[in-house]
């Protein structure tokens, strides 16, 4: 048509110059072709076209036609339906694994990105560049190290109060150890995960951690005994990784444990997602479901690492991992063979030949079930039923945690419903 408008890339210009000067001479016909980049034969057939067709002859046939791949409008409306309805809280690479597995609608993720974006749909999450950082090499075997910590987050919705989710992964292959649900980061968390780690894999031969109190020590007194020893006593999960043999390497900013925050990034983008589309809003029903959530996460991040053999060590068999894994107190026996514990009563019966422990000191452990037990010298002469789990705090004598009785700087029990940090308490977990 005349006056038509053509639109030619410079590759297609280039081919009609080129073809143009063959047909006044200055050039060959094969020499044509190899400019352009092909055989003789194609650069007839080149030819052959521009002659019968003119510049229309440079337009591939199929331009302007839909591609015989592109999807069918049904599909794309099933998939925008199911992103906005079902699935209005998944990242798209979430949202096409849901897709293949639970709607039986195989894409990739550019393709379902694609619609989504030309929907209006935008990115769950908006990327910021990235600062520089160096990189550490993954730990060669299973076992070496592992990573923990604890992702306060609105977990079940901004309708529903906030939570912690207590996690731990193994550095070499990125797998999720163990994960699980609490009012808040602390001491019971750390040693449930511990626990778990020692029943299905071992232990460990170090654990990173940031230095939240629970793990590290930021106060800055120092008992006489602490002097004297030249360092400052653990807290309660350090105690348990010095039992077990376990070298705790303590981060210097977040970014150093770059893996860990990675992590709780993607927990908190599909786990939360995955918890909303179950109608799960409680701490119980959520550790239920992190079994098989766990499962599914190590088979879509998990990697190999560097070596088969493994670095996980089995404990003695003599060693006895309730009091390990435990709240530690030392007390002193009163005079009418008691012990207190902020308000709690153990009755301490008479030992061999009715002998009586008053004025003796003893070490008092609150296992993970809540039950106590109380040792004289390594030996059991105590116990009493299930109690609630308190976070314990550090006493000092008319300082911040004045408690009767305490003479120096020692772990105290406040049997209370809430700790003197204003912390829901832990409920008693197996």
């Amino acid at each position: 048509m005349e006056g038509e408008k053509l639109l030619l890339s410079q590759r297609q210009l280039q081919r009609w110059h080129l073809i143009k000067m063959v047909e006044v001479g200055k050039i060959t016909l094969k020499e044509a072709g190899e400019k352009i980049g092909v055989c003789y034969r194609q650069a007839k057939r080149i030819r052959r076209v521009l002659r019968e067709k003119g510049m229309k002859g440079l337009i591939h046939g199929n331009t302007g036609r839909p591609s015989h791949h592109r999807l069918s409008e049904v599909l794309r409306e099933r998939v925008l339906q199911l992103s906005k309805e079902l699935y209005p809280d998944f990242n798209d690479a979430h949202f096409t694994e849901k897709l293949r597995e639970e709607e039986e609608i195989v894409l990739s993720r550019e393709a379902v990105r694609g619609i989504r974006r030309k929907a209006g749909i935008g990115p769950k999450r908006r990327r910021r560049g990235k600062k520089h950082r160096k990189r550490r090499d993954r730990m060669a075997q299973e076992g070496w190290m592992v990573l923990w910590d604890g992702s306060p987050h609105l977990w079940f919705g901004e309708r529903n109060p906030p939570c912690c989710l207590m996690a731990a992964m193994d550095d070499a292959n990125g797998k999720l150890l163990a994960a699980q649900f609490f009012p808040f980061e602390g001491t019971a968390g750390y040693f449930w995960l511990l626990k778990e780690i020692f029943k299905h894999h071992g232990i460990p031969v170090s654990i990173y951690q940031d230095r939240h109190s629970t793990l590290h020590r930021n106060d800055d007194h120092w008992s006489l005994e602490e002097q004297l020893a030249g360092r400052q006593d653990p807290t309660q999960v350090g105690l348990a990784l010095e039992a077990l043999g376990i070298q705790p390497i303590f981060a210097l900013s977040p970014q150093a444990k770059g893996r860990m925050e990675r992590l709780f990034g993607v927990l908190q983008d599909r786990l939360t997602a995955e918890l909303r589309l179950a109608g799960i809003t409680t701490m119980p029903e959520a550790n239920v479901f992190l079994k098989s959530f766990i499962k599914r996460f190590n088979r879509r991040f998990s990697v190999n690492p560097r070596e088969s053999q493994r670095a996980w060590r089995e404990a003695p068999k003599e060693i006895d991992l309730d009091r390990i894994i435990s709240f530690r107190y030392r007390t002193v026996v009163g005079n009418d063979n008691t012990i207190r514990l902020g308000g709690l009563i153990i009755d301490i019966p008479p030992g061999p030949h009715r002998r009586s422990y008053a004025k003796e000191k003893v070490e008092v452990r609150q296992l993970l079930n809540g039950s106590w037990r109380i040792y004289h010298q390594d030996q059991l002469i105590a116990k009493h039923p299930s109690t609630r789990l308190n976070e314990p705090v550090k006493a000092l004598r008319r300082r911040k945690y004045p408690v009767r009785g305490v003479k120096d700087y020692s772990w105290v029990y406040l049997a209370s419903a809430q700790t003197t940090q204003g912390h829901q308490v832990v409920q008693g977990v197996e």
